[in-house]
């Protein structure tokens, strides 16, 4: 699906800025820090236009954000496949990339009476196939 039709589909209007950040996440193999969407930018890059963009591509759900530690965050685009973004994350320790893992099995948390999962942030540390 390209990028317009992924804004398309969240009754989103389509921006240049909007158009040019899912393009950039969509040539990646891996997921991107805000610094290497920044670079990948260039001329069109524009702080506030830029947070902005993050905040609307989060909320309807196009993008996802990834949690590594307090001080790295990285965004990838939320696949159909992961629709309820129920998929792993793995997190290189030597190259420090990030994947969506969709393979793995689900895992039921046994979560206490009373509590409904709705999202699960699960992230695994470790050595990629590239530097394993």
């Amino acid at each position: 699906m390209n990028a317009i039709d992924r804004l398309k589909n969240k009754g989103i209007k389509k921006t240049a800025h909007r158009l040019m950040f899912i393009n950039i996440l969509q040539k990646s193999a891996v997921a991107l820090t805000e610094e290497d969407i920044k670079q990948d930018m260039g001329e069109l890059y524009d702080r506030i236009t830029f947070y902005r963009t993050i905040q609307t591509l989060l909320s309807a759900g196009i993008i996802h954000r990834i949690v590594i530690d307090n001080k790295n965050v990285k965004y990838a685009l939320s696949e159909i496949a992961f629709r309820n973004h129920q998929h792993m994350h793995f997190f290189c320790k030597i190259c420090h990339t990030v994947a969506c893992i969709g393979e793995v099995p689900s895992y039921d948390y046994g979560l206490p009476t009373g509590y409904k999962g709705e999202e699960y942030e699960v992230l695994i540390k470790g050595i990629c196939p590239n530097c394993g």
